[in-house]
């Protein structure tokens, strides 16, 4: 028998175009993670869009029009490069109320509502290093979050072996600075969400605090 942690299990990732894979036609580690795991994987993503409740395609809002039905075993969220480059407020991740208009609020109010209607473990992922001091800003605060809210970060702007890639990879990997290839998405990213969501789902399963538990096995 050969069992696989993410096999048979629902997970729910939102995000935008690196989370969609605007860069290689639709594709991304989300589609690669299902094909190779056999986890039922739904991508709601949208390219362009914010953390932060802009308008109606926020992450925020669009996580609202989810089925509330769907109880996934894991809920990954994009952090948004959009709000960098779109200049959103930081707000202050100790504020009193989320302002959901801003990346705090935002990500306090998309853990709050995945929590409140799911009860299943949360992890946010950021992208890889890039030129950005907003962003680098932005991953500040999402960890300030994490150990306040305590859900977990898939950390690749600050894992220094993963983005330790040789010119010619990043060539192959990357279509720009922020998105990746589809060789990026299958060779490069695929193999830590496969580990790191791995990790959290049994980690989850051995504390007894959110998702079902259960570990599907295929025989060989």
């Amino acid at each position: 028998m050969q069992c696989h942690a993410l096999k048979g299990k629902t997970i729910l990732f939102l995000g935008s175009s690196v989370t969609y894979g605007s860069a290689a036609d639709g594709f991304s580690f989300v589609d690669e993670l299902a094909a190779k795991t056999g986890c039922h994987a739904i991508k709601e993503a949208v390219s362009g869009t914010t953390l932060a409740d802009l308008d109606v395609q926020s992450y925020v809002r669009r996580l609202k029009r989810v089925d509330p039905a769907l109880f996934p075993d894991l809920f990954v969220c994009q952090l948004s490069t959009n709000d960098a480059s779109q200049n959103v407020p930081l707000g202050r991740p100790d504020a009193p109320d989320a302002d959901a208009r801003t990346v705090a609020g935002a990500v306090r109010s998309i853990v709050g509502l995945a929590r409140g209607r799911w009860r299943c473990p949360v992890a946010f992922y950021t992208n890889p290093r890039y030129d950005s001091a907003s962003y680098q800003e932005m991953v500040d605060v999402l960890h300030i979050l994490a150990d306040a809210m305590q859900f977990s970060v898939i950390d690749l702007w600050n894992d220094m072996d993963f983005n330790r890639i040789t010119p010619q990879q990043r060539r192959r990997f990357m279509a720009d600075e922020i998105h990746p290839t589809k060789a990026g998405y299958r060779e490069w990213w695929t193999p830590v969400f496969e580990r790191e969501l791995a990790r959290l789902l049994l980690n989850d399963a051995a504390d007894g605090t959110a998702g079902n538990g259960r570990m599907v096995c295929a025989g060989i």
